[in-house]
């Protein structure tokens, strides 16, 4: 007579199925970024390709009954989702397994769900641990189109929120409406200490009320999953919608009770599944985003941001890079007016001097070199502790 047992290949289908469906539904509501910006289908590939307004057409006034008509270009650029790797394992012991009052998915799942989105907004948001082949993080994008609010002696909250220098009108002159806000937990004492010129609190609440925060109208979230660095900024305002993410279809959920789990630093094996008696379950969630920049009648080079940052006291350290672009000879260069810089996609375009000026934090970065009628140059560099200077040579096309 036939055994029929439920194997663990059996089971793992099962944990497969109600794991996955829970990463997808719960993802974007656990990252604070996914749940505000725009989300594209999902990926089919670890690449996807947006095409996105370059350069737009102009339209001229004819002199007279028979004067000359002219022409114009329009143009598109490429932009490109990189599917990014998030993994986790976690260790169970089989002794928590065997316990069936314990519903061990239960309580791993959300927690699981906690770390992906915390892991989200921190790479998004502001850069940390973000893969290398994504885009630059929303923080330092801003900072690039001149979009960061430093905190000065004699201006308040009010103004360096809403005030006509504030994080609101830099977003505002790009171009764009502030849709969201992002602030840490402890902005909320801020904004109800605001108090107009007679001495009242401009933050108003009925005590019975649940308390809504907006600015402007705009809806301010306050993470929870120690995804927001306070250190980095206060605040971070902009039009999610210019911002869009998708995830890639080839979710992986694994059952392992085989082999060890070292320490990704030192190599040390923490964990050994078969002879401590432990089940591991390996999830690992694939997703790409990006912030297109589209040209638009008041961003037509695509040097703005679509949002904008309140710096901390303090703020964070930056280090000037310089790029100087000519023809390369020796003697009496020519500088390049007008060459577009993309550093993982901050552009800006360099100046009647052949210069163009970022303020990057640590880390490796690419910059795509672009100017018509001449070969684009591609650099890669890392900022450390001091200043860069970078001098690019430009050939024009046979």
């Amino acid at each position: 007579m036939p055994v029929n047992i439920t194997n663990r290949a059996d089971a793992e289908a099962i944990i497969r199925e109600q794991v996955v469906s829970s990463i997808f539904q719960d993802a974007p509501k656990n990252s604070v970024f996914m749940g505000m910006a725009r989300k594209l289908p999902n990926m089919t590939s670890n690449q996807t390709r947006i095409r996105v307004l370059d350069f737009l057409p102009t339209a001229y006034w004819v002199d007279g009954d028979t004067g000359m008509k002219q022409t114009t270009r329009q143009a598109w650029d490429n932009v490109y989702l990189n599917a990014g790797e998030l993994a986790v394992i976690v260790p169970i012991p089989d002794a928590v397994l065997s316990d069936a009052e314990f519903d061990i998915f239960g309580e791993i799942t959300p927690r699981v769900m906690e770390a992906i989105g915390q892991k989200v907004d921190a790479a998004v948001i502001f850069g940390d641990n973000r893969p290398r082949e994504w885009q630059a993080d929303l923080v330092t994008l801003a900072r690039q189109a001149g979009n960061n609010v430093s905190p000065t002696a004699g201006k308040d909250y009010y103004d360096l929120i809403l005030g006509e220098n504030g994080v609101f009108a830099k977003v505002e002159e790009d171009g764009y409406g502030v849709s969201g806000a992002i602030a840490p937990m402890n902005f909320k004492a801020k904004l109800r200490g605001l108090r107009d010129t007679t001495g009242q609190p401009i933050f108003k609440s009925n005590m019975q009320d649940v308390a809504r925060y907006t600015l402007d109208g705009a809806p301010i979230t306050f993470p929870e999953n120690g995804g927001f660095y306070p250190e980095i900024a206060q605040l971070v305002v902009g039009d999610f919608s210019q911002a869009v993410y998708s995830i890639r279809q080839d979710v992986t959920v694994k059952i392992l009770d085989q082999g060890v789990i070292q320490d990704p630093t030192t190599k040390e094996i923490v964990y050994n599944l078969a002879q401590q008696d432990m089940t591991a379950l390996r999830i690992v969630f694939r997703m790409g985003w990006a912030l297109p920049n589209p040209a638009t009648r008041m961003n037509e080079d695509r040097t703005g941001c679509a949002f904008a940052y309140l710096e901390p006291g303090t703020p964070l350290v930056t280090q000037k890079v310089t790029f100087t672009v000519t023809d390369g000879k020796e003697s009496s260069p020519t500088v390049y007016e007008g060459v577009r810089i993309n550093v993982d996609g901050a552009i800006l375009v360099t100046g009647d001097n052949g210069k163009a000026e970022f303020n990057l934090r640590e880390g490796t970065y690419t910059a795509k070199i672009t100017k018509k009628g001449y070969i684009p140059v591609t650099e890669t560099f890392t900022v450390a502790k001091a200043a860069v200077t970078k001098d690019i040579t430009l050939v024009e096309r046979a």
